[in-house]
């Protein structure tokens, strides 16, 4: 990292020192990580012995989910049918977006070719490709979708 510092203009000492300060933060930060998920004995001497509950409730798992679109100039030259398709496609995922399924969805209007995008929450993943597999324009054939576990370190509230 010092050589990343080295190498910026002395015209921006204020960025140096951001720079260091965050470089520290993230040190802190994992070496926190490390130290309470590790099942370290502090994390546990820490912790008091209490009667056993019952499991608590499975915390969802998130998705990156890509829709492949059939070309690459797709949102411009888009069919009639094709158009209803997508309407469709808009109308299933809003619903689960109001079902605190989606956590952000849309287009990505990459140069190379236009593709889709979400980051969706589900129990498991089988419960992520039923509803990925449950888009109208994947049934229909017109798109293709891609699944990935993901995990979500920060989200804005």
């Amino acid at each position: 990292m010092q050589a990343a510092f080295d190498a910026i203009d002395s015209d921006y000492p204020d960025t140096v020192e951001r720079m260091k300060k965050f470089e520290t933060a993230l040190l802190l930060i994992a070496a926190c990580t490390l130290l309470f998920s590790t099942g370290s004995g502090f994390a546990q001497a820490a912790a008091p012995t209490a009667a056993p509950q019952s499991a608590p409730a499975a915390k969802p798992m998130q998705f990156f989910l890509k829709l492949i679109p059939p070309r690459r100039t797709f949102p411009s030259d888009m069919t009639e049918q094709e158009s209803q398709l997508m309407t469709a496609h808009a109308a299933y995922w809003a619903g689960l977006f109001k079902a605190g399924k989606v956590l952000i969805i849309g287009p990505v209007m990459d140069p190379k070719g236009a593709w889709g995008m979400g980051v969706i929450e589900a129990a498991s993943q089988a419960e992520a490709q039923q509803m990925a597999e449950n888009d109208p324009s994947v049934k229909a054939g017109l798109n293709k979708v891609e699944l990935s576990p993901m995990h979500v370190f920060l989200r804005k509230q």
